[in-house]
């Protein structure tokens, strides 16, 4: 199946099930929305910024990493470009930022409540699963870009220089 493909199925099985159809599920059946107020368009713009990061980084893992977001089929070559470049777990941020677009757009404690369950779960699977196979997966790589790369906020762009041969990094230069 094309890369393309791949992606289009994980991005709607993954990120599209939390921010899309899970949300029905909370969205009351009778929610209504007469005129749209401040707090509608800073949740729209709080969605497009999120939705923005999540393709950019849909994007680098295809291009870069030959691989999608999902742990059936992940990224080959550890991606540490663009907004990985700043923080370990962008795409996870993007997911978050459109959860706190929606809980504000509808003004909902239990949208917030469940963004708030999501990110835990986020936690959860990132230091349990995720972490551990990123150093089994590209060991030292990993590790010195755990050192200067936060989890969840942005920093200072992470500048890496390629010194082992053979390695599964990705080049700045590429």
């Amino acid at each position: 199946m094309s890369l393309f493909l791949r992606h289009l199925l994980w991005t709607t099985l993954c990120p599209g099930t939390v921010t899309i159809l899970i949300p029905l599920f909370i969205l009351p059946r009778n929610q209504v929305i007469d005129q749209m107020g401040w707090h509608q368009w800073g949740g729209i713009v709080l969605i497009g910024i999120g939705a923005g990061i999540l393709l950019s980084c849909i994007y680098m893992f295809g291009k870069f990493g030959k691989g999608t977001l999902s742990p059936f089929d992940p990224a080959r070559h550890l991606v540490i470009k663009g907004l990985y470049k700043y923080v370990r777990n962008p795409m996870y941020v993007g997911v978050m930022i459109i959860l706190s677009g929606e809980a504000i757009f509808f003004w909902s404690r239990t949208f917030l409540i469940y963004a708030v369950i999501v990110f835990i779960l986020f936690n959860v699977f990132i230091i349990l699963y995720e972490e551990p196979y990123l150093k089994k997966e590209f060991g030292e790589q990993y590790d010195r870009y755990c050192k200067h790369v936060g989890r969840w906020l942005p920093g200072k762009p992470y500048a890496h220089h390629v010194t082992m041969k053979n390695t599964k990094e990705i080049d700045e230069d590429q």
